[in-house]
């Protein structure tokens, strides 16, 4: 009997101490991991800002697939929120302030207990791609939480782990995202034709896409520089396409409402393209589709036996979208005009 007090007195001081070890342990924490992603930090701000979003790459509903989330009636940007219940218990989440594309704060809360924050940093790279960074901060951590954190060797080891899983599938899904892409033949429609400005260049098809963002920002500068109207979105106007010689002749062109005459020094021209019968197609993605969706075009003409107009009917490439205010090349859209009798 004896014995037993003994060995219950024991378990009891070690319970104690074990409990003051637990308690005497840091009030406060923070867990931070990073990842950089191949994408525009706007296009993972959009992603990250909205709750909706983050079933899809959460870590824990990962390893919990029964977790109920519950979204709130506003789930994007400040004032955001959602809930919900797993294995572990219940808990809440929602968004307190934001700089677009640049940084998010949350407010993170298990049960009663105290919220913890969550703040976002979005920091773009010098070669197009994204430092994100996640962290989770408190400064007011419950007896439970130090004993769970003990048991797992820290808060780095339990909660680490998870944020690397979460940047690891939110990469994923971002970067796929932005490769979703659709081809239309719209079938045969008239083009309006118009004025013009533009300026023109030769070259090999390799250099197409550097040349084109050398050349259409001039044409844009000059138009604004000399309170000249724009009708329409910019297009490229192909002159000749031949991959036998790797060569190109196309012009960079802005849409006027009447014409313009330039300075007979400018390498910028006004031209004009009269009204002419056209197939049309849409992409929908980014413009590293465009070679499909030009050989979509051309196999619709050879299929439905239309004919090119001769040699020199307009080929236009017209950009609807401007990527520089929809970030998601999955966004762009993008019109082709091939010139038919």
């Amino acid at each position: 009997m004896k014995a037993l007090k003994y060995i219950f007195f024991l378990l009891l001081i070690l319970i104690i101490g074990i409990a003051i070890y637990i308690a005497v342990q840091p009030n406060s924490f923070e867990v931070k991991r990073e990842r950089t992603i191949n994408a525009p930090a706007a296009v993972i701000y959009n992603n990250v800002i909205d709750f909706k979003n983050w079933e899809a790459w959460s870590s824990w509903v990962e390893k919990d697939p029964e977790t109920v989330i519950t979204l709130s009636e506003q789930t994007k940007g400040v004032g955001g929120a959602y809930s919900w219940v797993d294995s572990h218990g219940e808990g809440n989440m929602k968004t307190l302030a934001t700089k677009p594309n640049v940084s998010i704060d949350q407010e993170l809360q298990f049960g009663d207990f105290d919220p913890s924050k969550i703040q976002w940093e979005f920091t773009p790279t010098e070669d197009g791609k994204t430092n994100v960074v996640w962290k989770m901060n408190s400064e007011n951590v419950p007896f439970i939480f130090k004993a769970s954190a003990l048991a797992s060797g820290g808060f780095d080891n339990m909660i680490g782990p998870d944020f690397e899983r979460g940047l690891e599938k939110l990469d994923s899904l971002v970067v796929e995202s932005m490769k979703v892409y659709s081809i239309k033949v719209n079938g045969v429609t008239q083009h309006s034709g118009g004025f013009y400005l533009y300026n023109t260049t030769s070259c090999k098809i390799s250099e197409l896409d550097t040349k084109m963002q050398d050349m259409l920002p001039k044409v844009g500068a000059y138009a604004i520089t000399h309170n000249i109207t724009m009708a329409g979105p910019p297009f490229v106007y192909y002159h000749k396409w031949d991959e036998a010689n790797n060569a190109v002749m196309f012009s960079c062109c802005i849409p006027t409402t009447s014409q313009v005459i330039t300075a007979d020094d400018s390498d910028i021209l006004t031209g004009q393209l009269q009204p002419f019968k056209a197939v049309e197609t849409t992409l929908t993605g980014d413009y590293a589709n465009l070679k499909e969706a030009w050989d979509t075009t051309m196999k619709y003409i050879t299929e439905n036996n239309l004919e090119f107009t001769d040699e020199n009917g307009p080929m236009l490439e017209t950009y609807l979208t401007d990527p520089t205010s929809t970030p998601n090349p999955a966004d762009w859209i993008t019109k082709i005009y091939i010139a038919v009798k």
